[in-house]
């Protein structure tokens, strides 16, 4: 919508902070915070004060976008905080709706990445004021002129226009909370970074329209209710305002605002008055959804929805129907796992939910295999207990024919284990596009590899490449589909009774393979045990104990030493599984199974497949 009398509330800047995962996002608010007044001097106060959420914390990654506000020669700065990883892009499209400017954190060393190319792009499509800050610029490997000639050559390809190729750039140390206009200086704390701010328009509005805002993230307070947060576009908001809401379909509902709330520092104040460009949290508003636009009765209009990009990849939430259900978790009920992700939907438009072929399970489609995992760590964590299958690729179809998911991957490692990671993407139908070898020992490869084809990948290149390699993707678009291929080599050790595990029967069990049970560990028929060495599935008896005779042996028996059993993580078991293959996930644990748990029932399935395969 055009807006005829053009005003900015130069009182107000509302800005973004994007980078790739780990280039300092987070570090460099927590200065912001400090240099401007929101923490009292002596005040103890946590790193990373945004990561709120124990799962950020303990991964060092941020997750969802969060908003705070800081003051700076009378200016109110709205900032968001948003997550670097393209698996949280919905968290990013949502929270630049919100704001006129954004701060481009890139590393010294490492440059711009793909997922700063992912948020970039976002920011660049929604017309956004860009300030460039070269940060960690005290690294020793730091090369702060050839990463900035990397950003420019970014925009390009981006196809930015000549304004926004005219953006400032600061170079700074977030850790040490300082900001320079040239490499050379010594910076002592972060005013340019704030000037360069402050020199950004406000938001516009028009004085002329009445009020009107766009949802743009949803929380919830145990007092008030539902909260929806949002940039009021035009006019002024009270508490006693008689609203509309228009959802998706544009269907027109009266609403009464609430409490409304803005952002200072980390905290929320409420106000009597909102004015124009601010963000604000109201209440009252119940059954509002993200991307809904609340305006006055009296003369409602409706903004355009926030879009996301379609989901990649979907994966199946279940029950937990195994025998060793309830013991370990509060819930179990499919309706409470029904309603915990119908609420995720709510507060993640990336995320969409369909019914499952059966009453007890669901469907969840996503940007990646990363956010199915942080889900379903989440709901561990709140007492769930559910089962999970293998992620899979959501395909297309057009013109008659199967379209996937493609991504671009650029891989960072030692010359030496060029041969392997080539080889291993070869299998998974990557294609080489790009190889740079500069001389230093490392080399740059770009390939184009389906979406399916990484599902995996990162732990088997993490171990091919001893932990040195560093790898990062984004989706490319959608290409023909380019065929099968093996997503796993190795077959399963699958207990054939119910019992404890046994150490005398698993030391006989490991010729055959790894092991994922210790001794007293609880066994049930059709529970994954190990990993067999071959291809095939086997039935085991891991609860097999030593005939004992009233014959004395010449000799003391064995002393049986097992070899360790490697730490089940909820990524790595997702990854393994195949796709008639469960992970069970409780707060205590993470099991692999079979769908089907009974020997029997499993034989008469593969039967039956023989047969039909062979008509």
């Amino acid at each position: 919508m055009m807006m005829k009398n053009k005003v900015t509330n130069d009182k107000i800047r509302n800005i973004a902070i994007i980078a790739h995962v780990d280039h300092g996002k987070t570090t460099l608010v927590d200065a912001m915070f400090r240099q401007s007044g929101v923490f009292r001097e002596g005040q103890q106060v946590d790193e990373r004060v945004m990561d709120s959420q124990d799962l950020e914390r303990e991964r060092g990654i941020t997750i969802s976008a969060k908003n705070c506000a800081v003051h700076w020669k009378g200016v109110k700065i709205n900032i968001l905080d948003t997550p670097g990883h393209s698996d949280f892009g919905g968290e990013v499209e949502r929270a630049l709706s919100m704001t006129g400017g954004c701060v481009l954190l890139v590393d010294a060393s490492e440059g711009p990445l793909p997922q700063t190319r992912f948020v970039l792009k976002k920011a660049l499509d929604a017309g956004l004021n860009i300030i460039l800050a070269i940060n960690k610029i005290d690294r020793k490997d730091a090369r702060a002129a050839e990463v900035l000639n990397e950003v420019y050559d970014l925009f390009i390809d981006l196809g930015a226009d000549e304004d926004q190729l005219d953006f400032p750039v600061l170079y700074a140390i977030g850790r040490e909370g300082v900001a320079m206009r040239s490499s050379e200086e010594k910076g002592l704390d972060l005013s340019p970074l704030f000037e360069a701010i402050l020199e950004l328009p406000g938001p516009e509005y028009d004085p002329d329209e009445p009020f009107q805002m766009q949802v743009a993230d949803l929380a919830y307070s145990d007092y008030l209710g539902r909260l929806a947060v949002g940039r009021i576009r035009h006019g002024r908001l009270t508490g006693k305002d008689q609203l509309l809401r228009i959802d998706e379909n544009d269907v027109e509902l009266p609403i009464k605002s609430g409490k409304i709330q803005v952002y200072d520092g980390l905290k929320l104040q409420e106000v009597s008055e909102a004015e124009p460009g601010d963000i604000v949290v109201v209440s009252g508003l119940d059954k509002v959804t993200i991307g809904d636009t609340i305006c006055t009765r009296e003369a409602p209009r409706r903004l355009e929805r926030i879009r996301v990009d379609d989901p990649t990849v979907a994966m199946r939430f279940g029950i937990n129907n195994s025998p060793l259900a309830g013991q370990e978790g509060k819930i179990v009920q499919s309706r409470q796992i029904r309603e915990r992700l119908l609420l995720e939907t709510l507060r993640n438009v990336a995320i969409q939910m369909e019914e499952g072929e059966d009453k007890d399970s669901f469907v969840i489609k996503g940007r990646g295999e990363f956010q199915m995992a942080i889900l379903v760590e989440q709901m561990r964590r709140e007492g769930f207990e559910l089962t999970v299958g293998r992620p899979e690729v959501i395909m297309k179809r057009e013109n008659g024919k199967t379209l996937e998911p493609v991504e671009k991957l650029l891989v960072d490692c030692d010359e030496a284990f060029l041969g392997i990671v080539t080889e291993k993407l070869a299998l998974r139908k990557g294609r080489m596009l790009n190889l740079v070898n500069n001389g230093s020992g490392r080399v740059r490869m770009e390939f184009s590899i389906p979406a399916r084809g990484l599902i995996g990948f990162r732990d088997e290149f993490l171990t091919d490449t001893k932990g040195t390699g560093i790898m990062n993707s984004y989706l490319d678009g959608y290409e023909e589909y380019r065929g099968e291929f093996p997503s796993r080599f190795t077959g399963s050790l699958v207990a054939d009774r119910p019992g404890k595990a046994v150490a005398y029967a698993l030391y006989n069990l490991e010729p055959r393979g790894s092991m994922f049970v210790q001794p007293n560990d609880p066994i049930y028929e059709g529970l994954i045990v190990g990993e067999h060495n071959r291809d095939n599935d086997i039935d085991v008896n891991p609860c097999k104990e030593k005939k004992l005779t009233n014959l004395r042996a010449s000799g003391k028996d064995e002393n049986i030493i097992l070899t360790p059993v490697r730490p089940m993580t909820l990524e790595w078991a997702i990854h393994f599984i195949r796709d008639d293959e469960l992970v069970e996930v409780t707060p205590l644990s993470i099991r692999l199974r079979k769908k089907v748990l009974g020997a029997q029932a499993r034989y008469q399935i593969a039967g039956k497949k023989k047969l039909a395969a062979e008509k």
